[in-house]
């Protein structure tokens, strides 16, 4: 059963999401502050968090930068486009404007869901397959060693195939899966990658974008 952490200060709201949540099947936990709330991050695994923006103590903005690896959906009255790309570029997965409908907002969870499930069991593109269960990369159906940062290094890379990532959030984004973070690390090890890459394909997968960051080559 998957578990989904509401969190909202709108009783009304709150009560509403928990009892469409509740038929669907999923488990609800409930957080009516950002304090709240990063108090069961810290004891609770989550598949998905619902997230208001507007919340006494810790306000939604600084949960979604405190938080990796789980899928956030904002839910805000909060319209402007600007409020909205803020949210999405911080690391929330998606925003809906209150009021929503209740069918758009369950889709929209089953689809953070369904991209869950894919990245745990593999990520591919092109010649390369991440395998997550084993921490296994597959370069042409060749088994590739790879360090522990290595492997954080490129799943990253492949969960946004088509983005650039900056250093520092590259760096951000890995420090759940490895302490070894910092800027000339990094270089050393995407070189690794690259020379690891190589010996079973003649493509170059890694971009470099000067003073920005890298990116998987289209």
């Amino acid at each position: 059963m998957k578990k989904i952490l509401v969190v909202e200060d709108d009783v009304s709201i709150h009560e509403c999401l928990k009892e469409l949540l509740t038929k669907e099947d999923f488990m609800v936990n409930s957080a009516y502050s950002g304090t709240e709330a990063l108090l069961l991050l810290e004891k609770e695994k989550y598949d998905l968090i619902l997230l208001d923006l507007m919340l006494p103590g810790i306000c939604g903005e600084e949960i979604i930068k405190r938080t990796k690896n789980i899928p956030i959906i904002v839910l805000s009255a909060k319209v402007s486009s600007d409020d909205k790309v803020a949210c999405l570029l911080s690391g929330a997965s998606d925003y809906i404007t209150k009021p929503f409908d209740s069918k758009e907002l369950l889709a929209r969870i089953k689809v953070q869901l369904r991209s869950q499930n894919n990245v745990r069991e593999a990520l591919k593109y092109r010649e390369l397959e991440l395998i997550n269960d084993n921490h296994t990369l597959l370069v042409n159906k060749e088994k590739v060693s790879l360090t522990k940062t290595e492997y954080a290094i490129l799943k990253q890379l492949l969960l946004t195939p088509h983005q650039v990532i900056t250093k520092s959030k590259l760096l951000d984004l890995i420090s759940m899966d490895t302490e070894d973070c910092s800027e000339d690390s990094l270089r050393v090890h995407i070189s690794n990658i690259r020379k690891k890459i190589k010996e079973f394909s003649k493509i170059e997968y890694i971009e470099s974008i000067w003073g920005i960051g890298f990116k998987l080559k289209d």
